[in-house]
């Protein structure tokens, strides 16, 4: 019997292994995928996740990797500035700093560091049941026994809609693709994240390491054509950002609907616990939804030094993190909304100019202030 069960070897996951690795808590991960080797995605780490990945010894390994971002632009589609958003105030104040890095990158760094023997790959898990302890079935037909549970399987978790049966998905009717290419980006782009605006479209890209570029390409469902292909979709957008899109090989691409989770009554029951997008699954617009589900491990390891009763930390958890992150789900709703518009495109971009810069600070340190 295992004492504690980790299902999913994501991010949140991987975070919440290395946090109760470094309290000396004995746990067993579990991960459907045969590797853990994502394709065709990069990620932003922002200041939140940079804290904790430094309190764990990490964040030298993750800068390494990556590539240090010190500010975020909205452009219009000709990518004319609207509005940046500096962050080097907050960086010295927390002693950290964003960083795009491959996911893959990030998830060899985390596994690693707890070791690849910590980790089951290719269980897909079928079934979960209470009975004295949990009995979890995989699809591969091993069955384990576990006293604790976290469910850090995602949107989709099937801990969440087994056990605490709960869980609406919430479609934006939006789609978004992303890709990995390498790509000669002018310099005044190699230490700023860039989102360019248009009409029902968005594109957003940043530099990780060396030559390799990060970007996604958002479109309203409405305006999506079967027979276009990414940069038809994108015609009248500044020619870097069809040349960027042009130089990304099919393969490194991948195309997913924009969907987030409405929010649950509660994220734990006897013995188990929701993390990251099990609990709240977020839309990317904040570029938070890892870095809430690290937050989570991080608030789960604090709680846990303090008693050793893991049904009262789980309560505690959601206590301390309900406000945060409905808070996070919420505005990244409405921003992701507010940034599609197809019509009055001229009035959204001139609001976006009003906007001052320090207010757009104040809500990114909100985000990334720890609550613990």
């Amino acid at each position: 019997m295992n004492p504690i069960s980790i299902i999913g070897a994501g991010i949140g996951g991987l975070t919440l292994a290395n946090i109760l690795k470094s309290q000396n808590l004995d746990f067993t991960m579990y991960e459907s995928a045969p590797e853990i080797k994502p394709v065709g995605s990069g990620i932003m780490m922002a200041i939140n996740a940079m804290q904790i990945f430094d309190q764990l010894g990490l964040k030298e390994k993750i800068e390494k990797a990556g590539n240090k971002i010190h500010g975020v632009s909205v452009t219009d589609q000709h990518l004319k500035n609207i509005s940046t958003t500096h962050v080097l105030a907050l960086e010295k104040k927390y002693n950290s700093c964003n960083v795009a890095i491959h996911r893959a990158d990030l998830q060899r760094i985390l596994a690693e560091n707890i070791g690849f023997e910590k980790i089951n790959l290719q269980h897909s898990l079928v079934n979960i049941r209470k009975e004295k302890n949990y009995l979890l079935r995989f699809e591969n037909s091993n069955e384990i026994e576990s006293r604790i549970v976290f469910g850090a399987d995602g949107i989709h978790s099937k801990i969440r809609t087994q056990i605490l049966q709960a869980g609406r998905i919430r479609e934006t009717g939006q789609i978004c693709w992303r890709g990995l290419v390498e790509f000669d980006l002018p310099e005044k782009y190699n230490r700023e994240a860039i989102e360019a605006w248009g009409k029902g479209r968005r594109f957003g890209f940043v530099k990780m390491t060396g030559k390799k570029i990060y970007w996604y390409a958002v479109v309203n469902k409405g305006l999506h054509k079967r027979d276009q292909s990414i940069a038809e979709h994108f015609h009248g957008f500044h020619p870097m950002i069809i040349d960027i899109i042009q130089a990304t090989l099919p393969e490194n691409t991948i195309l997913n609907d924009l969907i987030d989770l409405a929010p649950i009554p509660k994220w734990y029951s006897e013995n188990i616990c929701l993390i990251g997008d099990a609990a709240h699954a977020t839309t990317p617009n904040l570029g938070q939804g890892a870095c809430q589900s690290i937050e989570d491990a991080y608030v789960i390891g604090k709680l846990l030094q303090r008693t050793d009763h893991f049904n009262q930390a789980f309560e505690d958890f959601q206590k301390i993190r309900r406000n945060k992150v409905d808070y996070v789900v919420d505005t990244s709703w409405k921003l992701g909304q507010f940034s599609q518009w197809e019509k009055a495109t001229a009035l959204r971009n001139f609001l976006m100019r009003m906007v001052p810069e320090s207010f757009n600070r104040k809500l990114v340190e909100r985000v990334v202030e720890l609550e613990m």
